[in-house]
């Protein structure tokens, strides 16, 4: 008798931080390219796309005038 495989566990991954699991949608050629860059610069690609949004967020914050 050929011995059964184990499937393999699958579990949450342990938040870091603060953070909390956020799902989107993306062209594969968008996911691609951030997954290379995260490669790039041994990083994880949510870091890579937190940075992303967070620079996005900083640009669309309106300016204050002043008096």
């Amino acid at each position: 008798m050929v011995g059964k495989r184990k499937a393999a566990k699958k579990g949450k991954r342990t938040p870091i931080g603060d953070r909390v699991q956020f799902l989107t949608m993306m062209h594969p050629d968008v996911i691609a390219d951030i997954k290379q860059v995260a490669i790039a610069e041994h990083r994880a690609a949510w870091d890579v796309m937190e940075q992303a949004a967070r620079e996005f967020l900083k640009r669309r914050k309106p300016k204050k005038s002043e008096p």
